[in-house]
């Protein structure tokens, strides 16, 4: 279930999304010290994808929470969840919306916004999907889109940005903190 104020933001892109005023801005809180207050690893991970562009960050934003959340706990069951997101998504706003160009900040905001919910154990919506699905699209966005980089990594020139490349399973971003591999139901790692 995705909630709907009625309301629209509209981008240049084409693009919409439900309003953001009054909801908050957590791409402009430092997640950083969100992490320090809460123990959240999710909120570091974002933190350093803010300042250095290293979708690896994400990424591991997605394996640490998918691995330490019983309904999300291999990345299969996460992406078939996820992807019934994205089905709500199109009922709300169209197939495909999310493609035409949204500013990566909102991705952020909102990815931030849904884990804090998650956390604090609302109801009203999936944001457990949510969070996911912002982040993934994050990612996408800004390796289809890097005109909407809007976050403080975006004065780094495109060619130094750091992309995602497949090693021995495990991933490494935060001062090279290990995290979880991604796990299969099976059990194999993936």
């Amino acid at each position: 279930m995705i909630l709907d104020s009625g309301a629209r933001r509209n981008f240049e892109t084409g693009a919409v999304r439900d309003i953001a005023e009054g909801k908050g801005r957590m791409d402009l809180v430092p997640l950083s010290v969100v992490h320090k207050l809460t123990g959240w690893d999710e909120f570091s991970f974002i933190d350093e994808y803010s300042r250095k562009g290293d979708t690896d960050c994400l990424i591991g934003a997605i394996s640490v929470f998918t691995h330490e959340h019983s309904d999300l706990k291999d990345i299969g069951t996460a992406i078939i969840e996820v992807s019934k997101h994205f089905e709500e998504g199109c009922k709300k706003y169209g197939d495909r919306n999310w493609e035409k160009g949204i500013s990566l900040h909102c991705y952020i905001d909102s990815g931030a916004r849904h884990l804090i919910k998650y956390y604090r154990g609302d109801k009203d919506e999936n944001h457990h999907l949510a969070f996911v699905w912002n982040l993934m699209c994050a990612i996408w966005t800004q390796e289809n889109h890097p005109e909407l980089i809007d976050l403080p990594f975006a004065e780094i020139k495109k060619e130094e940005l750091p992309f995602y490349e497949p090693n021995d399973n495990t991933l490494f971003c935060h001062q090279h903190k290990e995290v979880p591999p991604v796990m299969w139901k099976d059990g194999e790692i993936d």
